[in-house]
């Protein structure tokens, strides 16, 4: 897991991950420059950076480079997710505190991303928290057990 990006890495890569094709440093800079003041050549080293750490690839066009996204910024996020979870001595009681924190919302997503990676067999088989009756552990035999 690579380290945290920073502030300043963060802004670049949103807008690399936001544009989603490759993007040269003049691109990112003029972008920047509406929320703050910043040289190009800040944006240069900003870029050789992430390259060099293995956040875009980046190709020569003509003198300058056009850099690209190697992965997303879900897988990102996701790696941010599972470092933090591993790092924790009761995983368990880390995901409940994290699920606590969460808003219906993003519970709902959760929800749906459980869902989509367990597939359709596993609502199949096991049925749904919400209809009870389609999940075979909670059928009741002939005697009411």
């Amino acid at each position: 897991m690579p380290r945290p990006l920073g502030e300043l890495e963060d802004s670049v890569m949103t807008r690399v991950w936001k544009w989603n094709r490759p993007v040269t440093v003049r691109e990112v800079l003029e972008d920047l420059q509406q929320e703050r003041s910043i040289a190009y050549t800040t944006v240069m080293t900003v870029l050789d950076n992430l390259h060099q750490k293995g956040w875009v690839r980046r190709e020569a066009e003509g003198r300058a480079y056009r850099y690209e996204a190697v992965s997303t910024r879900a897988a990102y996020a996701a790696a941010l997710m599972n470092d933090a979870w591993s790092q924790s001595d009761n995983p368990a009681a880390a995901l409940v505190a994290f699920f606590g924190m969460m808003s219906e919302e993003q519970r709902q997503a959760l929800t749906d991303a459980v869902r989509m990676v367990q597939g359709p067999e596993a609502t199949e088989t096991r049925g749904t928290p919400d209809r009870p009756e389609e999940n075979p552990a909670s059928a009741q035999d002939d005697t009411g057990r």
